[in-house]
């Protein structure tokens, strides 16, 4: 299974990973994707304009993605209203980090269905050997998302979606599977086996 890092990005910075000026509200900036050689993942650096044209100039690396968005401060109040519930974002969020194979078609509706909510935005997309990657940013926080799209069959669709909302009906988890119902077994005692008909020994063995 691939690292964390490769599809969970950190949030948005709020200075310039250049100039380290701090960045002003409604300001035009840079996201870029690096690869990270320390791992399979990627690095997240946010630059304001001037910042980025530097850094094209001296520096030999070459982003994964990048893209132009608009710089929102975050208010106060942000942390406790996130606290408060458990969007579809923070589910989506959840089964990135965690990154398991069996939640990757879910992962790639929720990311479409906040696209359509106009929560995220697709930046960008890049085909890579093991299929297309999608990069979504959240237009408020700035947050990246980088999710697979798994090219889900049509005759799969209606089964995805039901899983999807069995994740938001509960917080992000599958319910456990119901135990089998049946009637109990009884065990014969052992004088039934002995008084039992010829043949009923070898039928119980």
């Amino acid at each position: 299974m691939a690292f964390a890092e490769s599809w969970h990005v950190r949030s948005r910075g709020r200075e310039c990973a250049s100039t380290h000026r701090p960045f002003i509200d409604g300001e035009t900036i840079v996201t870029a994707l690096f690869p990270d050689p320390e791992s399979s993942g990627y690095l997240r650096r946010d630059y304001c304009v001037d910042g980025w044209a530097a850094q094209q100039e001296c520096s030999a690396a070459t982003p994964f993605s990048f893209w132009r968005t608009t710089y929102t401060a975050a208010s106060n109040n942000e942390a406790a209203i996130a606290a408060e519930k458990l969007s579809a974002e923070e589910i989506l969020q959840r089964l990135v980090e965690e990154d398991e194979d069996h939640t990757e078609n879910a992962r790639f509706i929720l990311a479409v269905m906040l696209e359509r909510q106009k929560l995220l935005r697709e930046t960008d997309s890049q085909r890579t050997p093991t299929g297309i990657i999608r990069v979504y940013e959240h237009r408020k926080t700035g947050e990246v998302f980088i999710v697979k799209d798994p090219d889900i069959p049509l005759s799969q669709v209606e089964a995805v979606q039901t899983e999807v909302f069995i994740l938001l009906e509960n917080n992000g988890r599958s319910p456990a599977p119901p135990e089998p119902e049946g009637m109990p077994v009884e065990t014969p005692e052992p004088e039934s086996i002995t008084e039992a008909a010829p043949g009923a020994a070898e039928v119980l063995e």
